[in-house]
């Protein structure tokens, strides 16, 4: 056998292992460029989701400029106008993406800021405000009250029926001004200005009347059973309160329709029943009144419109301050019907008519036996001298069973009058004297006066006071001319008497006149 040469062993040797390292170093080359190839591709998967990342971040970043921009150019001007305007609505979200976002709350967060911050502001403005006119308001309802006293002393001086009846008209017109004034004070925070004392319902609401033009056409209807009154510190507002519902009621219906007012009397209090014929209020209307005339929240003046309407808006302030009551609703006659309810505890007490006799001017009680007579309403003028020169003179006492009127009274011996300071003028529809039942309260009736009797031609003095004659007939209405004569006659009588009293020797009412 030939023999392989060594040599050629060892070069087989050494190739077998350089192609065993050959492929060794191939194997691992194949995986580093898988291993490349597969960073590769990481990286670019990467970057695609870093771009992609990097659009939805610059979509987001756009929505968001325009969600601000949103919120500078509608949604904070919206919100400002919302709080005037609580029936304008403040819009939301424009891109729905944010909704329960970071971003919302954050908004939201800005929009709370600003409403509590102008709402802040818009009170104090507001306060300042009310601040000035309650000073305002309170300097001039003092002057309209020295005027109104200066008209009523030129009234009881001058003699001259034109004069009379001119200062009539300039103090109904001081009477305007200072309702008026009056009720801006009252919404501004003011203490009503006056300070009454007890007065009776009846009396309270016809001269709560008197203080309106178009008082005529005010039917006021008494049907009270006890003679109720207001307590002193509740007068003057529950006074304002039905003058403002009133003016309400005789703007809103026409000049030749009536309003009426009832006066019912309850088992814890008693109240006053305005209805009248007008345009009435719709739903939104009367909700928006109810929510002035409760009192409940806080009033700005830039809420009572332009121009202010302060009349609801005060009569709510006095129901919140002396706890008395006003509803307003639809009316069975088409207008509107006003409720003003004031309970018994603690704002109503019953008078003693013997000591305190009601006024000639107030609405008697309408019951069975009794005339049912409606109230003759006069400026507050004339009414307060006509009911504080007649009262004394024109008033008797008589008793009435307050819890059945229908009972008829047992007549009894008079009692002994007391002796008169001058000669009794003849009187009619003068009321037999009546024992008064268990429960009776004394009543008063009114009688004719002089003027009217000396009228009545042919008829003596027996023959006026005779049972025969009618009682209950209605007396015709008087001209505004008529009044102011008799109101001069009853000044230059007051101012004779007056200076007969004081001179010596005595003047005649003739001379005194003439003078």
């Amino acid at each position: 056998m030939t023999s392989i040469p060594e040599a050629l062993l060892w070069c087989l040797s050494a190739g077998t292992a350089a192609a065993l390292v050959l492929a060794a170093l191939q194997i691992r080359a194949s995986g580093q460029r898988k291993a490349l190839r597969a960073r590769l591709t990481s990286a670019e998967e990467q970057n695609s989701a870093t771009l992609h990342g990097n659009t939805e971040l610059t979509a987001r970043l756009r929505a968001t400029e325009a969600e601000i921009q949103h919120l500078a150019e509608a949604r904070l001007p919206a919100l400002a106008t919302a709080l005037a305007h609580p029936h304008v609505p403040v819009p939301g979200l424009q891109d729905s993406r944010f909704a329960r976002t970071e971003t919302d709350q954050a908004l939201n967060a800005v929009l709370e800021q600003v409403r509590e911050a102008v709402t802040k502001e818009r009170a104090r403005v507001d306060a300042a405000a009310q601040a000035t006119l309650r000073g305002a308001t309170t300097t001039i309802q003092a002057l309209l009250y020295r005027l109104q006293t200066a008209l009523q002393e030129m009234q009881h001086r001058h003699d001259d029926p034109g004069v009379a009846q001119d200062l009539l008209e300039a103090d109904f017109l001081n009477e305007q001004a200072l309702r008026r004034v009056q009720a801006t004070g009252v919404v501004c925070g003011a203490w009503p200005g006056l300070t009454r004392e007890d007065s009776y319902l009846a009396e309270l609401v016809v001269g709560a009347s008197s203080r309106l033009r178009g008082y005529e056409r005010v039917h006021i209807s008494n049907q009270l059973r006890d003679p109720i009154a207001v307590v002193a510190r509740a007068v003057e507002p529950v006074a304002i309160t039905v003058t403002e519902l009133l003016a309400n009621a005789l703007h809103h219906s026409h000049r030749e329709l009536p309003v009426t007012v009832t006066l019912q009397q309850g088992n814890r209090g008693a109240s006053v029943i305005i209805d009248d014929y007008g345009v009435g209020m719709h739903g939104d209307e009367i909700k928006a009144a109810m929510e002035l005339l409760s009192g409940d929240a806080d009033l700005l003046l830039t809420q009572l419109g332009d121009p202010p309407r302060s009349g609801f808006a005060a009569a709510g302030q006095l129901v919140r301050q002396y706890g008395f009551g006003v509803h307003v609703e639809s009316s069975p006659y088409g207008g509107v019907r006003a409720v003003v309810y004031i309970p018994g505890d603690p704002l109503l007490t019953v008078l003693d008519q013997t000591a305190q006799p009601m006024s000639v001017m107030a609405p008697l009680p309408h019951r069975s036996g009794l005339p049912d007579r409606s109230a003759s309403v006069l400026p507050t003028g004339a009414a307060t001298g006509a009911a504080t020169g007649q009262a004394s003179s024109q008033t008797s006492s008589t008793t009435l069973n307050l819890h059945s009127p229908a009972q008829p009274a047992q007549p009894t011996p008079p009692a002994q009058p007391t002796p008169p300071a001058q000669p009794a003028q003849p009187v009619a529809d003068a009321p037999e004297p009546a024992v008064p039942a268990e429960g009776e309260l004394p009543r008063r009736r009114r009688r004719k006066p002089a003027s009217e009797l000396s009228e009545l031609s042919g008829l003596s003095e027996r023959s006026a006071l005779d049972e025969s004659a009618p009682r209950s007939a209605p007396l015709p209405p008087r001209s505004p001319e008529e009044t102011g004569s008799r109101w001069a006659a009853l000044q230059r009588g007051t101012e004779s008497g007056r200076a007969a009293a004081q001179s010596d020797p005595p003047r005649s009412p003739e001379g005194n006149a003439a003078s």
